[in-house]
């Protein structure tokens, strides 16, 4: 059974989204209010997925979701939050989160959501990322920061870096570069492996802090 560790400084809301897991048969073996008491939880009761608020008093979803990462706990972090795509959730992408889901998600899509991430799944839909380009482009660009292991990648790996960056498919990626589907899905999968990514999201947010995937020409 799949196990969840809620995590929202509000009760009402965790109450609420215990229900509806528990109710779909997904098992929550713990709550927290705050990022501190999130990272303990986190280590004693080792959640395959664990639902984070962004915004919470004492230490923030961002930075509790950066230490749980960065602490090799398997959990998966799927960001909860009612703003639709704040820099707080571009920061936790940044961080290691797997995904983030509007805290008015249907509780089909809550549940689907939770069951993909244990599974290792992509969280993020194809309109959430579309999103996370809308978010990039409405910014002026900022100096590159390159990504952890960004110099282990071949100047093709970084080509493929740059096409995701541009919210391609690996089936566009394929068309555009004339490769078979396996050669791009090879690539990709050095390129997460390399860079530490766990799905597209995180691969947009790395490209765009790399000087990669920017408006497209065509």
């Amino acid at each position: 059974m799949t196990t969840v560790l809620l995590v929202d400084d509000q009760a009402l809301v965790r109450q609420g989204l215990r229900l509806i897991l528990e109710l779909a048969g997904v098992e929550v073996v713990g709550e927290a209010g705050d990022g501190v008491e999130a990272v303990a939880a986190v280590d004693a009761l080792e959640p395959d997925v664990t639902l984070m608020d962004v915004r919470m008093p004492v230490l923030d979803g961002v930075e509790a979701t950066r230490r749980i990462v960065a602490s090799g706990a398997r959990t998966r972090v799927i960001v909860l939050t009612t703003f639709d795509l704040d820099q707080h959730v571009v920061e936790a992408l940044r961080a290691g989160a797997a995904g983030f889901l509007l805290k008015d998600v249907t509780a089909d899509g809550l549940t689907d959501a939770v069951r993909r991430a244990a599974a290792g799944e992509p969280v993020v839909a194809p309109a959430v990322l579309a999103r996370l380009m809308d978010h990039f482009a409405s910014r002026p660009p900022a100096p590159p920061t390159l990504p952890a292991g960004f110099g282990d990648l071949s100047d093709r790996e970084r080509e493929i870096l740059a096409l995701i960056g541009r919210g391609r498919s690996n089936a566009e990626i394929a068309a555009e570069l004339v490769i078979s589907m396996a050669t791009v899905k090879t690539h990709v999968r050095h390129v997460f492996a390399k860079l530490g990514l766990r799905d597209r999201a995180q691969a947009v947010v790395a490209a765009r802090d790399a000087g990669l995937g920017g408006e497209d020409a065509g």
